[in-house]
């Protein structure tokens, strides 16, 4: 089974939980690594804006992630809020194994 990282940001540890438990009440992931401490850099609306975010990296399963990143997009707070869905080279069999069935 193919599986996916999907990568997102979020204004803060607080909203990144929140989004997290919904989508692992819906078992739409297996795991989520909330990452404290980022500061972006990025234009929007023709300026340079800085902002203090957290990192939010997702594990699910390929067939999942469609349904991943609308949820995410649903839960955000963001107008735009940064989804990416990675895939996965390559990994520890069981863990991939875990993360299928979690999601199954």
């Amino acid at each position: 089974m193919d599986h996916r990282l999907v990568y997102t940001t979020f204004p803060d540890h607080a909203a990144a939980e929140e989004a997290a438990r919904s989508l692992l009440d819906q078992r739409l992931v297996a795991c989520t690594n909330i990452l404290p401490g980022m500061v972006s850099l990025y234009r929007w609306e023709g300026r340079t804006e800085r902002a203090e975010e957290v990192v939010m990296l997702l594990k699910t399963t390929a067939a999942r992630a469609d349904e991943v990143a609308a949820a995410v997009a649903g839960l955000h707070p963001y107008e735009v809020p940064a989804i990416l869905v990675l895939p996965v080279e390559g990994g520890g069999a069981p863990f991939l194994a875990w993360i299928a069935a979690e999601t199954a």
